[in-house]
């Protein structure tokens, strides 16, 4: 059965393999056995704890570059999502990379250091231990933030738009070896196994560059949505008189004076931070009754004092 538009979630989820295999991989990421008998979509996702919606969003973001059944992300599980993309960073680092690893050891002569076969090999080496680091950053850092934006807590030092601007492909390196390999590595023997092996990295770095897409066009869109959301019910009260007489700010006051001084109107700091105007409104109001500082000239000078901002950063601002 050929599906000319989005898969559904009464679509038979062996129809769907048998349209698109690849979608095999994605299965074992949202971790759905096979043995799937006459199962729709939604009842095999439903019989394993997956999100229905989730799972098909990803599935014709893969098989049409699009998000396909999504006109909005904001039902997409997030919980579920990065399930997923945990499990895909488990599958290119304990499983994928490895065994391309043994097959080019198989396939090249590495006995000899300095020849050529024992650069590709380090070149490969290389490449491993940059995905490595960028894969472990991720689950560290960035689904860990994510896990605390579940459970309702918005961490003021962190937000998914920093993850954004430095998340960069991870697949332009394995062009380069296979090129390399293509080009100027001449066997002698085991021609089968190279070129194996080189299908083996033509399908990997496919794998990787869609891995990336759907992190930079489905999750951290998604996780936006849920910052929002967050910070809109971000419980932040008026203080009391003893509390302010304490004249500690909070990290999150420490931002808000700082782009206060650095000429941000309350409305623009509600934007750049997700959070309510109101919630800046309050914030303002509790930083004036700690400080006794009600004037951005005077707030200005507490920031300098206090190493909140730089004072050479205010002359560029």
């Amino acid at each position: 059965m050929l599906y000319n538009s989005s898969y559904k979630e009464t679509d038979h989820i062996s129809d769907v393999i048998c349209d698109e295999p690849t979608l095999l991989q994605m299965m074992a990421r949202f971790g759905l056995p096979l043995g799937v008998g006459d199962q729709t979509v939604r009842q095999m996702c439903e019989a394993h704890g997956v999100d229905t919606f989730t799972f098909l969003v990803v599935a014709n973001f893969m098989k049409r570059g699009a998000r396909g059944a999504a006109d909005s992300l904001e039902k997409v599980s997030v919980k579920c999502l990065t399930a997923y993309l945990e499990q895909a960073h488990t599958y290119f680092l304990d499983f994928q990379l490895p065994a391309i690893r043994r097959k080019l050891i198989e396939a090249l002569d590495c006995s000899q250091p300095g020849e050529v076969s024992y650069l590709i090999l380090k070149f490969y080496d290389d490449y491993m231990g940059e995905v490595r680091k960028h894969m472990t950053h991720e689950n560290r850092k960035v689904f860990g933030y994510v896990d605390e934006l579940l459970k309702g807590r918005r961490l003021p030092e962190y937000s998914i738009s920093q993850f954004a601007r430095g998340h960069g492909s991870i697949d332009a390196k394995l062009q380069e070896l296979k090129n390399i390999i293509i080009k100027y590595y001449v066997p002698t023997e085991k021609v089968e196994l190279l070129h194996n092996v080189l299908y083996d990295i033509f399908n990997c770095e496919k794998d990787l560059r869609m891995h990336c897409q759907v992190e930079d066009d489905i999750f951290v869109p998604a996780v936006e949505i849920l910052e929002e959301k967050v910070s809109m019910t971000e419980p932040i009260q008026e203080e009391t008189a003893t509390e302010a007489d304490k004249g500690t700010l909070s990290e999150r006051e420490r931002e808000i004076v700082r782009w206060v001084v650095c000429g941000l109107s309350n409305k623009e700091i509600a934007s750049q931070l997700f959070i309510s105007l109101n919630t800046v409104l309050t914030h303002r109001k509790n930083i004036a009754r700690k400080l006794n500082i009600h004037s951005v000239a005077g707030l200005t000078i507490y920031a300098i004092v206090n190493k909140i901002v730089d004072i050479q950063e205010l002359k560029q601002a």
